[in-house]
């Protein structure tokens, strides 16, 4: 069995990581597995490199890319001659040129679409590209319904969640006080952390901060993690006076530690798919806010194993903040276990089990 997955862009986020551990775990499993990536995603070559994963470029991130039809032409050749049983698409983008590709392909692999937002597509995207798939597989039972009601047939439709990489997402021992001391925290701090690459119309990071300038804390830090935050909080967090408690750490590689050096994970985005920060927060014990977004809303249960506020509703989210800085650390601690339990089943392992179950169901 062959399978080409199709990832475009470079740079780390959560559908690289998704790519990454199904990459990685199906490539375990004995099966033959290619990636079809921009030249520029080293990031995703170097994590893949010790397993036996295939590499093909065919995306240059140059000027006008989406109009290249080099692009478009080196990704026809590898599906051409590669003799795979199944492509995935991993994000929009990468449909964009799967789509336009495979009307030129002379035999057609079974083609499976990931849909990971609850953001509902267009109906030109369902006719043209989503319809081409064999199987669309949605990371939360949300975005399913979502898929449903915009005209995908419900017999192509397959709930798969994102997985966890719960060897690194844990609890780590003495971990805290060293990272703290490398970030310049002291211990009693309280630190809250978000971990989202700078997109305000999507995560929300811009009243993230106006929420925490409110909160009227002066011993509360905010941390912020992913591409450009660096580059932007300050600047926000300025506005609203709070430019010394507000920190844009920018993207990092020791996510799992941060999580590991913070108290609290705060989650505000008004769309999600199946939001592998959350998973990776509550897999290390946080205590965790999130708004009700697709797939937040099957992993908590509000006051049981983190806290749930509707979205976009900022003065809930402020009382919310409020209330965890409030609890007891036997109540804290007893939440970030139910955090901990809740996760277990989003094992790397388990999500390629039910890929190659649909490899199985497609052949």
């Amino acid at each position: 069995m062959r399978v080409l997955s199709v990832v475009d862009g470079y740079g780390w986020g959560g559908t690289k990581q998704q790519v990454f551990l199904l990459a990685r775990e199906l490539s375990k499993s004995g099966i033959k597995v290619d990636l079809a990536l921009a030249f520029e995603n080293l990031e995703m070559v170097q994590k893949l490199r010790p397993y036996s994963v295939g590499f093909r470029f065919f995306e240059r991130r140059k000027g006008a890319y989406r109009l290249n039809p080099l692009n478009y032409y080196r990704l026809w050749k590898i599906i051409q001659e590669g003799s795979y049983d199944f492509v995935i698409a991993n994000s929009p983008h990468a449909l964009d040129y799967v789509s336009l590709v495979y009307r030129f392909l002379k035999e057609r692999p079974k083609l499976i679409v990931v849909k990971r937002s609850s953001r509902k597509p267009n109906p030109f995207s369902i006719r043209f590209k989503y319809m081409l798939a064999s199987r669309v597989v949605c990371v939360s039972r949300e975005v399913a319904k979502v898929m449903e009601e915009a005209g995908i047939p419900p017999e192509r439709i397959r709930v798969i969640n994102s997985a966890i990489d719960l060897e690194i997402f844990k609890p780590m021992e003495g971990l805290r006080e060293i990272k703290r001391k490398e970030l310049g925290l002291g211990m009693d701090r309280k630190v809250f952390i978000n971990v989202a690459n700078w997109n305000p119309p999507v995560k929300a990071q811009d009243m993230l901060i106006k929420v925490f300038s409110r909160l009227e804390c002066k011993d509360c830090v905010l941390l912020l993690v992913g591409y450009d935050t660096d580059v932007h909080a300050k600047k926000i967090a300025k506005e609203y006076g709070v430019e010394d408690r507000v920190v844009g750490l920018g993207f990092r590689q020791d996510v799992n530690e941060l999580l590991n050096a913070s108290d609290f994970f705060l989650l505000s985005s008004y769309f999600e798919g199946f939001p592998n920060a959350l998973l990776q927060a509550m897999a290390v014990g946080l205590v965790c806010i999130s708004t009700a977004v697709s797939g937040a809303v099957e992993i908590i249960e509000d006051g049981h194993n983190g806290f749930l506020v509707p979205v976009g509703d900022w003065e809930t989210y402020l009382q919310k903040m409020k209330l965890v800085l409030e609890l007891k650390r036997e109540e804290r601690e007893d939440i970030g276990f139910r955090a901990m339990q809740s996760v277990q089943l989003y094992s790397p392992s388990n999500m390629a089990r039910k890929y190659m179950e649909l490899f199985e169901e497609l052949c």
